[in-house]
């Protein structure tokens, strides 16, 4: 089965440096505590280690939300 990346935003921006902000918006992200499913690939784990300090992840299957 396909694996996905479930991220939720859990910290604020407001002063990180603006690459943080933009990271968060470019996965999109619209509020804190949403939660998103991501495909499982070098790009998004790119992107959630950067801002790693403000959201937490899990792996999970394909078809679990």
């Amino acid at each position: 089965m396909d694996k996905k990346l479930k991220v939720t935003w859990i910290r604020s921006t407001i002063r990180r440096p603006k690459k943080h902000k933009l990271t968060i918006t470019a996965m999109g992200f619209h509020r804190l505590n949403e939660t998103l499913l991501f495909p499982d690939n070098p790009a998004m784990r790119g992107m959630i280690d950067q801002v790693r300090h403000l959201v937490t992840w899990e792996v999970v299957d394909g078809g679990q939300a």
